[in-house]
């Protein structure tokens, strides 16, 4: 049950100001259809995360912190370097939903997103330390869930208020400043 709570905890908080609980806003702003990108959201993260899990063991065992570091803190970067580009986001983001609708849009740009990303590393760490991956898949799935589910509906709402320009410049601020002090080494406690 602890690899549960715990799992579900750090991802929900870790999931705060992710790129991809931006992109579940973006994609709430742009299609304004909630549940396709919530089940989207859901079935993109079980198999991304389920993926994590089974590899968590592996991928712990080869990383050393230093390492793992290091990828975290340019994969943020190369993230703010990115979210700068919108357009061609946004576009091939469109074109994946006029080919497999809101729902596939969101499975296929969440699962990508997913890649790499902290909390994905966070379930292969967890996965790793705890005996149950099953539960820490279920936790860090709920996780994104409890992060997520309400920027869709924000997002919904606001989609006319707020200039998606705007949201972009401030999320690739703050990848930046994730990028800028994981490489400083914030977040060494807690093994990144």
């Amino acid at each position: 049950m602890e690899s549960l709570l715990v799992s579900t905890g750090v991802v929900a908080l870790a999931e705060i100001g992710d790129k991809t609980q931006l992109l579940a806003f973006i994609l709430a702003a742009r299609f304004k259809k909630p549940l396709p990108i919530i089940l989207g959201i859901l079935v993109a993260t079980l198999f991304n995360h389920g993926l994590a899990g089974a590899l968590g063991a592996w991928i712990t065992a080869t990383l050393t912190p230093e390492v793992l570091r290091w990828v975290l803190g340019l994969s943020f970067i190369g993230m703010a370097i990115w979210t700068l580009i919108p357009d061609k986001i946004e576009e091939e983001e469109t074109r994946i939903a006029g080919r497999f609708g809101v729902f596939g849009a969101t499975l296929v740009t969440f699962f990508l997103a997913e890649m790499g990303d902290k909390t994905q590393v966070a379930t292969v760490a967890m996965a790793a330390h705890y005996a149950t991956p099953l539960l820490v898949v279920i936790g860090t799935t709920l996780g994104m869930l409890i992060a997520d589910v309400p920027a869709v509906f924000v997002g919904d709402k606001l989609a006319n208020r707020i200039p998606m320009k705007l949201v972009h410049s401030i999320a690739a601020g703050i990848f930046a400043l994730l990028g800028i002090a994981t490489l400083l080494g914030a977040g060494a406690k807690l093994g990144f």
